[in-house]
């Protein structure tokens, strides 16, 4: 004989095969809950019905069909079979004036406790699931106090998780490293107003400024095999924008050198973004059918523009120069301290991608520099500081990248696939053409405007001018001897070392799915006491440029460690390069 309950509970309950199955409880409920499901005999209940957070009735679960219909197997037509509806959460029918706790031991009916502490959290399996390996944060923490400061992290989580920072799934931290003791006193992350008042820095101007390939969406979305590696919705503009405004916002620089910005992303959410900012902006985008470029944005208050100088690498009438890549130069003057012919030359740009066309890549370089030399020129034949950022496509230690630095190259037999050092093995192989562009482009090897090299000379006089006449004859007469040469007159410093110190590990700037490596820099023009690298250079700048800090690159391990660039919490597949700089004057 079943227990009393049992038989109880089978009176109350009414079943049929070809109708909804129905329930109830004569003695608690006025009325039937009716089954929802895709089939008569099978018990779904509505999640719609029911508003508090408990479970089905033990004896409901888990549900399983009568003992001689097993195995049991959904229709056909129903496809794959998930769990029934009834083991979510549940909601009171809306014809019910019901309560949980009309519900008692005798009814058989009873509510599962509740596994969450709180609304905001999460099931430990759900936890579980969603931390383990990704909950990392590097590279390590202790560092020497003496020669560097912790900055804050790049991506910060919302006020409400701050406690739980080190289980935020994908955030990298980077620190700040000094190179001047006084500069520790300046908290350039946490407080960026400095007394410009202070008589101590009479004379002296500090500026930050950041480098960032901030990935075009276009771009992107052409080369989806670069970006396997990550998570779908990570890589939607929608939700990668926020993510770069905050970033750009949290390090707050002075002036800034975006690479990838596409023109309509430009044009209705990056410039009044950063106006909103306190920055001006300037753009230019790429020639022909690209629609990305390059973007200068400078802080109002701490700057004034002088001239603002695009440059396009494409000519039509030269077709070694073919491909549609730009660089923009703009012309600062500091609004403090500093004397009135005082001023910083801001060059961006983004080299050709192409690892087998070194020559390409050399040309537009030479460009480039060109019109730095045009622009940056004072009327006293020396230049103002210089500081040159973007993405050159090219390696630390390359042949192009040596000649940024050292301001000449020998080209002579070098195959167009090392002239980057992108490929170990370049597939490139034919050798460098001599010389590298044709006198068309109006460009000595010296990488000046020709023009402006002979304005330079007509406007001297007597014998200064016999005697430029007859150095220029040399410098003439030397490409002719001597044509594999390139050369440059700026005293260029990289910001970065490009290799960890403590470690040796390399540094690099973008990491996906095809490779890690460096491609980004900030060449700047160092002080003359900053020098020591370029002994016995001549000293062609009015005043000039001392590092103060920078912010620390990663390593490749570092950044698979959350999955590569880009992630949750950096959204774009290179890391923001940042620097801070003191102008001096002479």
């Amino acid at each position: 004989m079943l227990p009393r309950h049992m038989q109880r509970l089978g009176r109350d309950w009414v079943a049929h095969w070809d109708v909804p199955q129905r329930f109830c409880w004569n003695s608690h409920l006025s009325s039937c809950i009716r089954w929802d499901g895709h089939h008569s005999w099978a018990p779904y209940l509505s999640t719609g019905d029911f508003t508090v957070n408990w479970r089905p009735p033990h004896f409901l679960e888990p549900w399983r069909p009568p003992h001689f219909l097993e195995p049991w197997r959904p229709p056909h037509f129903l496809g794959p079979w998930r769990p029934p509806h009834f083991l979510g959460p549940w909601r009171p029918c809306q014809y019910w004036n019901w309560q949980p706790d009309n519900f008692t031991q005798n009814s058989l009916f009873h509510p599962f406790r509740p596994n969450m502490i709180s609304e905001g959290d999460e099931p430990s399996s759900k936890r579980r699931r969603h931390s383990g390996q990704y909950d990392i944060c590097s590279p390590s923490e202790e560092i020497n106090s003496s020669n560097q400061n912790e900055a804050v992290c790049l991506s910060t989580p919302p006020k409400n998780e701050e406690a739980n920072t080190a289980n935020v799934r994908g955030i990298i931290k980077r620190h700040w490293e000094y190179f001047c003791h006084k500069s520790k006193k300046m908290k350039i992350l946490e407080d960026k107003q400095i007394d410009q008042n202070n008589t101590e820095d009479k004379g002296k101007f500090d500026f930050t400024v950041m480098s960032y390939n901030i990935l075009s969406q276009n771009l992107l979305e052409d080369n989806s095999h670069l970006y396997k590696h990550c998570r779908q919705p990570v890589l939607f503009w929608g939700y990668r924008f926020p993510n770069i405004l905050r970033e750009i916002q949290q390090l707050d620089a002075d002036v800034l050198c975006l690479q990838e910005v596409q023109e309509d992303h430009y044009g209705m959410e990056i410039k009044p973004s950063l106006e909103s900012l306190g920055y001006h902006c300037e753009y230019k985008m790429r020639t022909g059918r690209k629609p990305d470029g390059c973007a200068i944005c400078f802080k109002i208050s701490k700057f004034n523009l002088l001239s603002s100088n695009p440059v396009e690498f494409f000519r039509h009438d030269i077709p070694l120069l073919d491909r549609d890549n730009v660089g923009l130069v703009l012309l600062l003057q500091p609004r403090f301290h500093c004397k009135a012919t005082a001023a910083v030359c801001i060059a961006n740009t983004h080299l050709l991608y192409n690892p087998r066309r070194g020559d390409i890549k050399l040309t537009q370089l030479a460009m480039l520099l060109a019109e730095i030399a045009s622009v940056a020129h004072r009327k006293d034949d020396r230049f103002c500081p210089i500081i040159i950022c973007g993405d050159f496509n090219s390696v630390p230690g390359s042949p192009l990248y040596s000649f940024i630095k050292e301001g000449k190259l020998n080209y002579e037999g070098l195959p167009i696939g090392k002239v980057s050092g992108q490929e170990q093995v370049p597939r490139g192989q034919r050798i460098l053409t001599i010389p590298i562009w044709p006198p068309s482009l109006g460009i000595s090897q010296s990488c000046l405007y020709e023009v402006q090299q002979q304005r330079q000379e007509d406007n001297t006089d007597g014998e200064i001018k016999e005697g430029k006449l007859e150095n220029t004859e040399e410098i003439i007469i030397a490409p002719e001897k001597f044509p594999s040469k390139l050369q440059h007159h700026f005293r260029l410093s990289s910001v970065y070392s490009h290799y960890i110190p403590e470690s040796g590990i390399r540094e690099v700037t973008t990491c996906h799915s095809r490779s890690a490596v460096t491609v980004d820099y900030i060449f700047y023009s160092a002080a003359k006491e900053d020098s020591a690298a370029h002994p016995g250079a001549e000293d062609v700048f009015d005043g000039g440029l001392k590092l103060l800090g920078r912010l620390s690159l990663l390593t490749e391990q570092d950044l698979w460690a959350v999955n590569g660039l880009p992630n949750e919490h950096n959204s774009s597949d290179h890391l923001s390069l940042l620097a801070q700089f003191r102008l001096t004057e002479q």
